[in-house]
C-alpha cells in the first residue's frame, strides 16, 4: 500500500443530471465509500483539490468534451494520486480511445456495465489514504512514556 499525500479519497461524480452517480452507488453499495456528486467541470475540480486522492467519474458530452480532455491531459501532473473515468452516451463512444490517450483508466457508455469500474474505484481508494503522522509524532507513539505526554 503506497501513501499518497492529502486528504483521504473519495468518489466525485460529474454529470448534468445524475444517472450515473445513481448506478455507480448501487454499484458500491455496502463498500463505505464516500461519493460527491458535481454538476460541472469547475466544481469537480474544485471538489478535487479538496480530496486530491479522488477517484473521479466524469460525463463526456459534446459540450464539454475540449475542455475534459484538456483537463484529463494535466490531471497526472496537478493531481498524479487521483484517476480518472469517463462516461459517455452509446453516440459518443469513437470518443474512447482519445480519452484513453489523454489518460483515463476507463470509458463506458454502459451503465449496467460499471462493475470494472467499481472494482477500479475499490482498488485505488484501497490504496491511498490520509497523510502519515508526521516523523516525530510517529516516534512519540513508539516510545514507552508516550502517555505522559498527554498527562502533563
Amino acid at each position: 500500500m503506497w501513501l499518497a499525500p492529502g486528504t483521504a479519497g473519495r468518489v466525485i461524480v460529474c454529470e448534468r443530471r445524475g444517472h450515473w452517480a445513481v448506478v455507480l452507488r448501487r454499484e458500491l453499495k455496502g463498500a463505505d465509500i464516500p461519493l460527491r456528486e458535481t454538476r460541472s467541470l469547475p466544481e469537480c475540480w474544485d471538489a478535487l483539490a479538496g480530496h486530491p486522492t479522488s477517484f473521479l467519474v466524469v460525463e463526456l458530452t459534446p459540450a464539454n468534451a475540449a475542455s475534459l480532455l484538456e483537463r484529463t491531459a494535466r490531471l497526472e501532473r496537478d493531481y498524479p494520486f487521483a484517476r480518472i473515468a469517463v462516461a459517455a452516451q452509446r453516440s459518443l463512444a469513437d470518443w474512447e480511445w482519445l480519452v484513453r490517450e489523454a489518460g483515463a483508466v476507463h470509458f463506458t457508455t454502459s451503465p449496467r456495465a460499471l462493475q470494472p469500474l467499481a472494482a477500479m474505484i475499490r482498488r485505488h481508494l484501497g490504496r491511498v489514504r490520509a497523510p502519515a503522522l508526521p516523523l516525530a509524532e510517529r516516534l512519540w507513539r513508539t516510545l514507552p512514556w508516550k502517555g505522559l505526554k498527554d498527562e502533563g
